[in-house]
């Protein structure tokens, strides 16, 4: 076994500044997923841009927010400090 292995301790999301960071940006993302979900199925209109949403660029919109939220929470979980420590 490697050092980096043996010498890894169990972290929490909220122990070093890159978790807190990549929780925040796995949340922002997941409610922006929602949120697109959302316009998507009621044919609203994005507030800042004035995009017409279907319901096929929602569900699109949707999966790109859920992906870089799991994307983020995985990093949160799994990868190390770094120059923190």
């Amino acid at each position: 076994m490697t050092s980096s292995t043996t010498n890894t301790s169990d972290r929490g999301l909220f122990e070093t500044n890159f978790s807190i960071g990549a929780t925040a940006v796995a949340a922002v993302a997941a409610l922006l997923a929602v949120f697109f979900a959302w316009l998507g199925y009621t044919d609203g209109i994005v507030p800042v841009v004035g995009y017409q949403m279907n319901i096929l660029t929602g569900m699109v919109g949707m999966l790109f927010g859920a992906g870089i939220a799991l994307v983020a929470f995985v990093m949160a979980a799994y990868m190390e400090p770094g120059f923190e420590e």
